[in-house]
C-alpha cells in the first residue's frame, strides 16, 4: 500500500516545476520560455503521467488524482497539441487550411460546375419550346408568379425594385431575393450532408438547381430582360453558387471514398475524406454569409446592370485566386 503522505513527498517537486512551466508557456508563449525549461518539459510530463497512473491504481486521495490529471492534460495539449491562440488558429484556417481544402477539391467542383451548367441550359432550352415545362421543373413557392404568364412590368419589378410609375417596390425584391437565398442555402447543406449516399442525392440537388436556374433566366429572358436578370443575379450569385458547387463537391469527396475505399474500410475512407470536406464545407458558410451582404447592398443600393455585372465578375475572379493560387506546403513554411 502506497503512503500517500510520501508519495506527494517524493514528487512534488517534480510536480510543481511542470506546473510552473506549463503555466508560463500558457501565459507567455513557447518564446517566452527558457530553453532548458522546454528540454526538460518531457521528461516531468512522462513523470507526472506514472504519478497519475500510481495514484489511480492505490486509489489515493481523489483531489490529488483530480490535481493530476489536470496537470497531465495541460502539458499535454503543449507538448502535442497547438500551441497557438484561438485567433490564430482562425487566421491559419483562412490563410491555409480552408482554401487548400477547396484546392484539393477542385476536380469535384469542376464536376459540380458542369452538372449546375448542363441542368441550366437543358431548362433553358425546355421551356425556351415548350413554355408548359416551367411548371414541371419550378416549385409554386419559388416562382411566386414570376412565371411564362408574367408581364414585363412585374418581372422588370424583380430586377429593379420599381413598378409601372417608377415607384420602387422594395417588398417584393426582398421577398424574392431572400427567398433564393434560404433556397440556395439548404441545397449547399444538403448537397453536403446527403454525399455520403453514394454521391447520387448530391448530383440530383446540384442538377436541380441548374434546372431552377435556367428555368428562371428563360423566363426573363422571353421578356427581354435576361442580361438585367443575369446582372441582378451575378451581384450575389457568383458568390452563392460557388459556395453550392463546394458543398457539392465536398459531398462527392465524402460519396467516392464510400464507393472507391481502396485499401481502407469503407468507414475508414469516408471519415478520411470527410476531414476535408468538412473543412472545405465549414467555409461556405461564410460564403453564403457575404453572398448575402451583396444581394443586400445590391438589392437596395446598386441598380445599374454595369456595376452589378462588374461586381458580380470581381467577386468570381477574387474566390478564383483565393482559392486557387499555388500556396506552399506547410512543411516548407519553415
Amino acid at each position: 500500500m502506497v503512503n500517500a503522505t510520501r508519495f506527494r513527498q517524493a514528487h512534488e517537486e517534480d510536480w510543481e516545476r511542470l506546473d510552473k512551466i506549463v503555466t508560463a508557456i500558457e501565459k507567455r508563449g513557447v518564446r517566452g520560455v527558457p530553453e532548458q525549461a522546454l528540454l526538460v518539459l518531457p521528461l516531468l510530463y512522462c513523470s507526472t503521467l506514472s504519478s497519475l497512473s500510481v495514484a489511480r491504481e492505490t486509489s489515493l486521495d481523489k483531489s490529488l488524482v483530480a490535481y493530476l490529471e489536470q496537470l497531465c492534460t495541460r502539458a499535454y495539449f503543449q507538448i502535442y497539441g497547438v500551441p497557438t491562440s484561438p485567433l490564430r488558429q482562425l487566421g491559419h484556417f483562412f490563410a491555409r487550411s480552408w482554401p487548400k481544402a477547396v484546392q484539393a477539391l477542385w476536380k469535384e467542383t469542376l464536376v459540380a460546375f458542369v452538372l449546375t451548367a448542363a441542368g441550366a441550359l437543358v431548362a433553358y432550352l425546355l421551356i425556351r419550346n415548350n413554355p408548359s415545362w416551367f411548371y414541371v421543373l419550378m416549385p409554386d413557392n419559388m416562382a411566386q408568379g414570376r412565371d411564362p404568364t408574367a408581364s414585363a412590368e412585374l418581372l422588370r419589378s424583380t430586377i429593379y425594385g420599381t413598378g409601372h410609375d417608377g415607384s420602387t417596390d422594395q417588398s417584393t425584391l426582398a421577398f424574392f431575393a431572400s427567398f433564393l437565398f434560404t433556397h440556395n442555402a439548404q441545397i449547399a447543406i444538403m448537397s453536403f450532408a446527403l454525399g455520403f449516399a453514394f454521391c447520387v442525392p448530391t448530383a440530383g440537388l446540384i442538377v436541380y438547381n441548374g434546372l431552377t436556374l435556367g428555368a428562371m433566366i428563360q423566363v426573363f429572358a422571353a421578356k427581354g430582360l435576361a442580361y438585367g436578370f443575369v446582372g441582378w443575379l451575378m451581384i450575389h450569385g457568383t458568390t452563392e453558387l460557388f459556395a453550392i458547387m463546394i458543398s457539392g463537391a465536398a459531398g462527392f469527396r465524402i460519396g467516392l471514398a464510400l464507393l472507391f475505399p481502396g485499401k481502407l474500410a469503407r468507414a475508414d475512407a469516408a471519415v478520411a475524406a470527410g476531414r476535408s470536406a468538412a473543412t472545405a464545407m465549414g467555409g461556405t458558410v461564410v460564403m453564403l454569409a457575404v453572398a448575402g451582404l451583396l444581394e443586400g447592398i445590391g438589392r437596395q443600393t446598386i441598380t445599374a446592370d454595369g456595376a452589378r455585372y462588374a461586381i458580380g465578375i470581381a467577386m468570381l475572379l477574387g474566390w478564383m485566386l483565393y482559392f486557387y493560387w499555388p500556396r506552399r506546403n506547410d512543411g516548407a513554411a519553415a
